[in-house]
C-alpha cells in the first residue's frame, strides 16, 4: 500500500464545513482503501485544509519531514479551493512525487450560498497554476466526483501504481551478473543514462558466484531448496539428484548476492559460461527469484531487466521475459513469443515441467543444462514492454501496448507465449525502425497505462504506447 500526502484546500467565502467534510471523506477513503496519510491536523490549519500561504508553508514542514515515506500527493478540492495554496505549498516541499488532482461534485439539489462548491472551476485554476509552475500532475477520470465514489477509488488505485512504478524506478538498483554474450550487440546499453534515471547498475562477475556455488556443502539450506525446487514444478524421473543439487546452490548464491547487493532485479550471463564451467542452466533460479518479486532477465539484458520490474511494480504481477520470435501463418496479429525459459510460476499460469535445455543441451550436453522451465503460457490478458537506451540521442525509451496470451496446440520446444497483438505488423515496424531490441517482458495485467503515466508524464521518457 502507498502513503500520501494529502492537500485539502478551501477558499474562506465558500461554506467551511464543506473543507471539513472533505478531509474526514478522504481520510476514510484511504483507510479504506488501505493507503496510509499525510495530512495538516485541525491544530495545525482550520480544519486542516491550506489556503492561505502561511497554511502552504505548515503543509510544505509536514511533507518534507515525511518525504522518505510519501509515494504520492493527493489534492482534494472541496470547494472552489485555493490555488495560491496548493502551488505553493507543493514548490516548497519539492517532493518530486506525483500528484492527483481530485475536484468534488456539485449537486443539483444542494447549489444554495450554504452548500455551493464551485469545484469544478476551482479544478481549473489549480491546474492552470500547475502548468505555470512546471509541476506535472494527474487527473481523475471525471473532472468532478464524489471522494465516495466508485470512480474515485479507481482513480486512487491506479495513481497507486503509478507512484509505486515513478518511485521504484528511481531508486532501482539492477544486478548484472556475468557478462553480455558477444552475439548479441543487441543487449548494449548506456550505465550513464540509466544512472540520470535513478538506476544503478551493480556488476559481479560471473566467476565469482560459480566460485560461491561450488564450494557450497550441502547443508540444511541446500535441502530446503531441493525440497521448494521440486514442489515448485515437475521433475521427469531422468533428472539426475546431484544436478538437482546443483541447481539449488546456484539459486541460493544468486539470490543471496542479489539481496546482500539491495538489488531489486537481475540480468544474468546464462550461457554458455554457466553450463560449460559449473553445469546446470540459471533459468530456473530466476524464475524462482521473479516469482519472489526479483524480476531477472536471460543473456544479460539490464534494461530488460529494468522492464520487468516496471511492469511488476505497475501491476504487482511477476513479469515473463522472452523473444519476439516466429510468425504465427493464420493469423498476422499472432506471434510466437518463446525463451528457453525463466519464467517465475505465476506467469506460466499452469503446471510445467522443469528439466533440460533444448537447444543447448543438444550442443553442450544435456547432462550440464538442467533448469528450464517448459510450459506453453496459459490463456489471459498481457501487457508487453521494452526499455532500451538509446545512445545516439541520449535518452531512454520505451514501447508498450497490451494484447492476449491464447491457446493453440504447439509442436516445439521450450517455454512458448501464444501472443494475439493489435496491429502487430505495425508494432514490428515500430521495433525495427527505432532500434529496440528482440527481447520483450510481458506480464498477465492491463498496465499500459500507468506506464505511460509514470515513464513518460513523470520520469520524461520518450514512450509509444501501441495500439
Amino acid at each position: 500500500m502507498s502513503t500520501f500526502g494529502v492537500i485539502v484546500t478551501t477558499r474562506s467565502f465558500f461554506p467551511a464545513k464543506l473543507a471539513e467534510e472533505g478531509r474526514k471523506a478522504i481520510k476514510a477513503k484511504l483507510e479504506k482503501l488501505g493507503h496510509k496519510y499525510v495530512i495538516l491536523s485541525e491544530k495545525d490549519t482550520m480544519y486542516g485544509a491550506v489556503e492561505t500561504m502561511d497554511n502552504a508553508k505548515k503543509c510544505a514542514k509536514l511533507f518534507q519531514s515525511n518525504k522518505e515515506i510519501i509515494d504520492g500527493i493527493i489534492v482534494i478540492l472541496p470547494n472552489f479551493g485555493d490555488e495560491v495554496g496548493v502551488v505553493n505549498a507543493i514548490k516548497i516541499a519539492n517532493l518530486d512525487v506525483p500528484i492527483l488532482v481530485q475536484a468534488c461534485d456539485d449537486e443539483i439539489d444542494k447549489m444554495d450560498i450554504n452548500c455551493r462548491r464551485d469545484a469544478f472551476c476551482g479544478k481549473l485554476s489549480i491546474c492552470n497554476n500547475f502548468y505555470q509552475y512546471g509541476i506535472k500532475f494527474t487527473d481523475t477520470t471525471l473532472h468532478t466526483c464524489s471522494i465516495d465514489s466508485a470512480e474515485f477509488t479507481s482513480d486512487i488505485e491506479y495513481f497507486a501504481k503509478v507512484c509505486r512504478v515513478v518511485k521504484g524506478i528511481k531508486n532501482c538498483r539492477i544486478a548484472a551478473i556475468g557478462t553480455r554474450p558477444a552475439a548479441f550487440q543487441t543487449v548494449r546499453y548506456s550505465e550513464k543514462l540509466l544512472q540520470q534515471a535513478g538506476v544503478t547498475v551493480v556488476p559481479v562477475d560471473l566467476s565469482e558466484i560459480i566460485s560461491l556455488a561450488q564450494k557450497m556443502e550441502v547443508t540444511k539450506e541446500v535441502e530446503e531448496k531441493i525440497k521448494e525446487i521440486k514442489a515448485y514444478g515437475k521433475i521427469p524421473s531422468y533428472i539426475k539428484e546431484e544436478n538437482i543439487i546443483k541447481q539449488a546452490k546456484l539459486c541460493i548464491v544468486v539470490e543471496k548476492w542479489v539481496r546482500d547487493n539491495d538489488c531489486n532485479a537481475s540480468a544474468i550471463q546464462c550461457w554458455s559460461s554457466i553450463q560449460e564451467n559449473y553445469g546446470c542452466a540459471t533459468c530456473l533460479s530466476m524464475s524462482m527469484m521473479g516469482e519472489k518479486g526479483i524480476p531477472s532477465a536471460c543473456e544479460t539484458d539490464v534494461t530488460g531487466a529494468l522492464t520487468m520490474y516496471a511492469l511488476y511494480l505497475a501491476s504487482g504481477e511477476p513479469s515473463g521475459f522472452l523473444d519476439w520470435n516466429n510468425n504465427y501463418m493464420s493469423d498476422r496479429n499472432k506471434c510466437f513469443s518463446i525463451h528457453c525459459s525463466n519464467y517465475p510460476k505465476s506467469f506460466i499460469g499452469k503446471e510445467f515441467e522443469i528439466s533440460n535445455l533444448d537447444i543447448l543441451g543438444n550442443s553442450l550436453g544435456e547432462d550440464k543444462c538442467f533448469g528450464a522451465c517448459k510450459a506453453t503460457i496459459a490463456a489471459g490478458p498481457m501487457t508487453y514492454a521494452k526499455i532500451s537506451t538509446d545512445d545516439n540521442n541520449g535518452k531512454v525509451k520505451i514501447y508498450f501496448g497490451e494484447g492476449e496470451f491464447f491457446d493453440a496446440e504447439v509442436n516445439t520446444l521450450g517455454g512458448v507465449a501464444l501472443c494475439d497483438v493489435p496491429n502487430l505488423q505495425g508494432l514490428m515496424k515500430y521495433i525495427c525502425k527505432n532500434g529496440f531490441e528482440h527481447h520483450v517482458a510481458m506480464n498477465r495485467s492491463n498496465s499500459a497505462d500507468v506506464l505511460e503515466e509514470a515513464l513518460g508524464k513523470y520520469l520524461g521518457w520518450d514512450v509509444y504506447k501501441h495500439s
